[in-house]
């Protein structure tokens, strides 16, 4: 009898010796296999002659499994922050191993001897390959400084906006002519004398009423709706207290706690206690404030312990135990 053998690409077990790789079903699931791969192979095909070079991303590191040597093959190489599309592909369809095991597979699998060179790069496309991914290393360095560049220009231009703004701010404010900024001629002088005044001035309680100004003499479309200060209260210019300091109408005073208390937190916590135990318990409904006499007989426990029944019965099995050793004792002696 032939000895049983199992076919990888049927996933079943024969006893027909070589006849099962001549079988339909072998043929078409071979066939189907060799479709899966041939696709990613003639795309890394493609890559020999242009070869791509990208920054590393985590996708990178996807595998594809190679239907002749049985293994997972890294789909793209990578070095340091950069990867060549294909690389790692290629790299083992033109290793000799891959040819061995290729060889060996079509032996055995009995395929197409004319798909064979399709999953075969041979040492001249390799070395086209490396000349290409060289060209393309190249190129990707060069956009790399150009990007840098861009980088940098918009840097500093950046920088010189921002340095232009604060020098603009830092220069000193150019003074106005009295003749042009004000309507009448003594207005400047008036205003220099009443801001020499104001500094010698102890504090800002003692100011005199500013005048009201007549806003429609500049010519400006403008409309003094007059001061908005609340009578009374004040502002922070003028001494008064800030509206967050102010205390509210509902504020209590600070020794008062907030929240329950300690006693009440402890009378909670025994209550949700009594919650887990069952409710139909013996003494569920007993209240232990309740001021009984000494004559008064309890409705659980033993007759003068407070205590449920189980722990009766072991405070009866202890002391049954304890006199069952004196008597040995006795007896032993």
């Amino acid at each position: 009898m032939t000895p049983a053998q199992r076919c990888p690409l049927c996933r079943q077990t024969f006893f027909c010796g070589r006849g099962h790789v001549y079988s339909r079903k072998h043929q078409r699931q071979l066939k189907a296999a060799l479709e899966r791969l041939l696709p990613q192979v003639e795309a890394a095909r493609k890559a020999i002659r242009a070869a791509q070079v990208e920054r590393y991303v985590p996708e990178h590191e996807r595998c594809c499994w190679c239907l002749c040597c049985g293994c997972e093959v890294r789909k793209h190489l990578s070095h340091g922050n950069l990867t060549v599309l294909h690389g790692g592909l290629l790299e083992h369809l033109a290793s000799p191993e891959h040819k061995k095991a290729t060889n060996k597979f079509w032996w055995e699998n009995k395929a197409e001897v004319q798909m064979k060179e399709k999953f075969l790069i041979s040492p001249q496309e390799y070395a086209r390959f490396k000349k290409s991914m060289v060209k393309g290393l190249d190129s990707y360095e060069e956009k790399e400084d150009e990007v840098i560049k861009e980088m940098a220009a918009q840097i500093r231009e950046v920088e010189q906006s921002r340095q232009e703004m604060v020098r603009s701010v830092l220069e000193p404010q150019a003074v106005p002519d009295p003749e042009e900024g004000s309507s009448a001629p003594g207005s400047w002088k008036g205003t220099n004398s009443h801001v020499a005044s104001s500094s010698q001035q102890p504090s800002y309680l003692d100011l005199p009423p500013a005048p009201e100004l007549d806003w429609m003499e500049t010519g400006q479309p403008l409309t003094f709706i007059g001061h908005q200060d609340i009578p009374g209260l004040g502002n922070i210019h003028s001494g008064a207290t800030p509206p967050w300091m102010v205390q509210d109408e509902e504020y209590i005073s600070e020794n008062q706690q907030i929240g329950p208390s300690y006693e009440e937190f402890l009378k909670e916590k025994e209550k949700q206690k009594l919650k887990k135990l069952p409710p139909d318990r013996v003494g569920a409904n007993f209240d232990h404030s309740s001021s009984t006499s000494a004559g008064w007989l309890p409705s659980f426990g033993r007759v003068w312990n407070n205590g449920r029944r189980w722990q009766s019965r072991h405070q009866f099995k202890t002391e049954a135990a304890a006199r069952n050793k004196q008597q040995s004792h006795k007896e032993k002696s």
